[in-house]
């Protein structure tokens, strides 16, 4: 029995197409639509398929399949002049035993394009996670992290409100969210890789808090997004337009904040939200500031930050890419007083959170400026006993990384987001002799294709 997955009225009753050698490899079929067998998972959210039997066929990434599922696929991207296809699967011939019923009524092929993996079973998700991280890793980084540490990747369920481990659902634990308006105003998310808005009135993936805003229930005319940011004491919703002033719908939240993306401008109550982090205290960020999505990612990244990094009283610290402090503000309060800790932003709304949460900790200096050119200035110590690094999607890259390398840390410890990034980063430090010697690799965006890891690295022993 198959599964049709689609809701788009495509015909799914025509013959199978089987590659053979009467087919053109290089053209897509009239229809669309393909049969294909998925073969392993790929960094994005996919799984990979090849048009045919032959190992050279033509490489498919498709969403909304399993490992080992026999899919009819229908092409969303493909060209003769293209390396490679990307398609959805409308159809499942062959389901998987990992294969569930998504939970979100707006997770299908030509729905949703947020969450990748709500077909997935949540063990299943993480399995898939550790191996997308180790491939990263052996393909980019040149390490097995199965010799380097001991044993496999294993992604960690990140603790959810209100759930004792292991009952954990993947559901409930968004905090933050960036809603999409289409043209009359309503909320939604765009389809992968396309403009569309799929307008939506609740999703499972924000916490109770998020909800009872009410964002997704009221007309945002005129308005391009709205992002709503919880925290501790309430939330603070964002909406952007353009420069022409906008008539906002009233919100349940502690603050509503307008205009232009380059130019907020605050309509009524707060701007700011407050989180209360074990380990690091209380901090205030902004609604456009830069903070974890996961209702319980703050604390866990913090522990194992602070595990890692070993600091010691008299120690020389950076935090680079420092945000709003969260890391800042616990790794000074294992500094104490008698060393220094230099926390390096570009971004002026983070600088201002920055500086606002380490108000209390004399043993901090903040530098507002790139990190790549702050590491090159006179603003940034020569040398360094640890060094922590949380960089966007693209990672640190070769500048970054060499110039934290030549301060000599005796800990570096990578935040990483993306596992390709953290690949392409190992290498580098492992070029410059710092070598991998922990990971732990967190599901802080369950139902999606997104992993956390944080690394340690440290000099390679003198031989």
């Amino acid at each position: 029995m198959s599964q049709d997955l689609g809701r788009d009225g495509a015909d799914r009753t025509g013959p199978a197409d089987q590659a053979g050698p009467d087919d053109r490899p290089g053209a897509a079929p009239d229809d669309g639509l393909l049969t294909l067998t998925a073969g392993p998972v790929a960094h994005g959210g996919h799984v990979v398929a090849r048009v045919g039997d032959a190992p050279d066929g033509r490489v498919v990434f498709v969403r909304h399949a399993l490992p080992g599922e026999v899919v009819r696929v229908r092409l969303t991207d493909a060209g003769e002049g293209r390396s490679f296809w990307r398609g959805e699967a409308v159809e499942v011939l062959e389901a998987s035993p990992h294969r569930v019923q998504p939970p979100c009524p707006y997770a299908h092929p030509g729905g949703c394009g947020g969450c990748d993996l709500q077909h997935v079973e949540l063990t299943e998700q993480r399995r898939l996670k550790a191996a997308v991280v180790t491939e990263q890793l052996v393909r980019l980084g040149g390490v097995d992290p199965e010799q380097v540490l001991g044993g496999p990747v294993v992604v960690q369920a990140l603790p959810e409100p209100g759930r004792a481990p292991g009952e954990e659902t993947g559901l409930g634990w968004r905090t933050r969210v960036r809603y999409a308006v289409d043209r009359s105003g309503h909320p939604g998310f765009h389809r992968h890789r396309s403009h569309d808005v799929v307008p939506v009135t609740r999703c499972p993936q924000v916490t109770d808090a998020v909800d009872a805003v009410g964002v997704t229930r009221l007309p945002w005319p005129g308005v391009s997004g709205v992002q709503v940011s919880s925290g501790d004491d309430g939330a603070v919703v964002r909406a952007e337009h353009g420069p022409r002033r906008t008539r906002l719908p009233r919100v349940d939240a502690l603050g509503l904040v307008g205009g232009t993306e380059d130019r907020p401008e605050r309509v009524a109550g707060r701007t700011w939200v407050r989180h209360d982090v074990p380990g690091a205290g209380r901090l205030r960020v902004g609604v456009d500031g830069f903070w974890q999505a996961h209702a319980t990612a703050a604390e866990t990244f913090v522990a194992h930050v602070r595990r890692h990094a070993g600091v010691r009283p008299g120690d020389t610290v950076l935090d680079l890419y420092a945000g709003a402090g969260l890391f800042t503000v616990a790794l000074a309060g294992d500094l104490g007083d008698a060393g220094e800790l230099v926390a390096v932003e570009s971004d002026r709304g983070a600088v201002a959170d920055l500086r606002r949460n380490v108000h209390a900790a004399p043993a901090v200096r903040v530098v507002h400026d790139r990190v790549e050119r702050a590491l090159r200035g006179s603003d940034v110590p020569a040398a360094a006993d640890v060094v922590v690094l949380d960089p966007p999607r693209a990672g640190a890259r070769s500048a970054v990384v060499s110039a934290v390398v030549a301060r000599g840390p005796r800990a570096v410890v990578l935040v990483a987001c993306d596992p390709a990034s953290l690949g392409r980063d190992t290498a580098l430090l492992q070029e410059r002799g710092y070598r991998l010697r922990a990971l732990e690799a967190m599901d802080a965006f369950p139902m999606t294709h997104h992993v956390e890891c944080v690394a340690l690295f440290t000099p390679e022993a003198p031989a």
